[in-house]
């Protein structure tokens, strides 16, 4: 249920402009960075509306799920509508085969990949880098859809990980909050993020920590703790601590985020998301808003409901907002969505309900927000089934989603909501 954050007290922030100012930006850097709790590239402001497009490296494999002639087609309309921002994960972990997971998979098994997905994931860069184009690039994911804290826990102690959509979500939640204490767990984690963020790109030759198509490294796809047992929050803490100095210590030219859902990923507990915002190395704030999952619109009443929630959403920004400006971070919603009228998810059901919620967010970005992705771009995708099956096209909605019901075709009166907002942007 929600809850009125407008009456939660936000306490001090430890860190102040000035001390963040101390590093600085060096002007006119390909790599984005943030001065005085704003995202500067090449010397100047920087704000974006972009989406999400978790699949894009598989797309630019010569493997399982390939296909360079969608990719250069989704790249270039994108590019055309003016987004350029892409959040994109790094790739799954795990076996391939497994009910409601994305394939096929990255890291096979610890610290064994896939190679025709690292090359998939360099062309990708590669062709981004043509396109003046960026990635957020998240590498971990608490959700099971690509393995994640699921996959690496089921690695270090044997324990099966539950798969939601037939055990349970709350079963799922109680054996995930094992990673935040399981040194095992996640020092396999540590491994893969030494592992591709020291990578060098064998397409351009480039470094990753020296290429400007990286946006941002993000460590996770929504983290939490899901607990509220303090030794589970601090083991959460430092999980997250560690990995943000991994990062930045094998690439210091690039930004860092959490990909927090800001409230909704801290158990809805302020000091919780200032721990995880003030958290050395992390760059900018992230949140994520979904109207539907979180109950601020129903399934039955879309367009009854959708009042309300942009009224909830309207006070989840601006409370988020006023956090990072007492952080003196950029803040983000690098991830929302809604559903298709009449939470159909066919390609022929209209969009205008989700047209004016994407309007709305928009609308704060260069005033609360300085960057927003939707969830997610599902371009010339034709899914054959509901129910994300081996050999179907990729879409926004991963696999344990029905396809369609969130992604937003080429062929939506969305787009069209997109473009304008870009334009008036700019």
């Amino acid at each position: 249920m929600y809850v009125n954050i407008m009456k939660l007290i936000l306490k001090p922030a430890s860190l102040v402009c000035a001390v963040i100012l101390f590093f600085g930006c060096i002007q006119h850097s390909p790599f984005v960075c943030v001065q005085d709790g704003q995202f500067i590239r090449n010397g100047k402001p920087y704000t974006y509306i972009g989406t999400n497009f978790w699949y894009g490296p598989i797309l630019a494999s010569e493997g399982q799920g390939g296909d360079m002639e969608r990719l250069a087609r989704e790249l270039d309309t994108l590019k055309a509508l003016g987004m350029t921002n892409l959040r994109v994960l790094v790739g799954g972990d795990g076996p391939n085969g497994v009910f409601s997971r994305i394939e096929p998979t990255l890291q096979t098994a610890p610290g064994e990949y896939n190679d025709t997905l690292l090359i998939g994931l360099d062309r990708f860069l590669a062709e981004l880098g043509k396109r003046d184009m960026q990635a957020v690039l998240y590498l971990n994911n608490s959700w099971e859809w690509s393995g994640g804290y699921g996959q690496y826990l089921e690695w270090a102690t044997g324990e099966k990980a539950i798969i939601p959509l037939i055990d349970g979500y709350w079963p799922f939640m109680q054996q995930m909050r094992k990673f935040q204490t399981s040194a095992e767990s996640q020092e396999l984690f540590f491994n893969h993020l030494r592992n591709i963020v020291g990578r060098t790109n064998s397409i351009t030759g480039k470094p990753y920590s020296e290429d400007p198509a990286i946006f941002s490294w993000q460590i996770g796809n929504e983290p939490r703790c899901f607990s509220d047992d303090p030794a589970v929050r601090d083991g959460f803490i430092s999980w997250l601590t560690g990995s943000a100095a991994i990062i930045k210590s094998i690439d210091p030219n690039h930004m860092v985020s959490s990909g927090n859902e800001g409230l909704f990923g801290c158990e809805q507990d302020w000091d919780l998301f200032e721990r995880v915002n003030n958290i050395p190395g992390i760059d900018y704030i992230t949140i994520h808003i979904w109207p539907y999952n979180w109950e601020w619109a129903k399934a039955d009443n879309l367009e009854g409901t959708l009042p309300d929630a942009i009224l909830k959403t309207e006070e989840y920004i601006e409370d988020h907002a006023e956090a990072a400006k007492r952080l003196c971070k950029p803040l983000v919603c690098e991830e929302f969505g809604f559903p298709r009228n009449g939470f159909n998810p066919s390609a022929e059901a209209p969009t205008t309900l989700r047209d004016s919620y994407y309007a709305y967010i928009f609308s704060r970005v260069g005033d609360a927000l300085q960057g927003a992705n939707f969830w997610g771009w599902s371009g010339f995708a034709q899914p054959l089934h509901t129910q994300w099956e081996h050999g179907d096209p990729y879409t926004g909605d991963p696999a344990q989603e029905a396809q369609g019901l969130n992604g937003v075709y080429i062929t939506d009166s969305t787009v069209h909501i997109i473009r304008d907002a870009i334009e008036n942007l700019n």
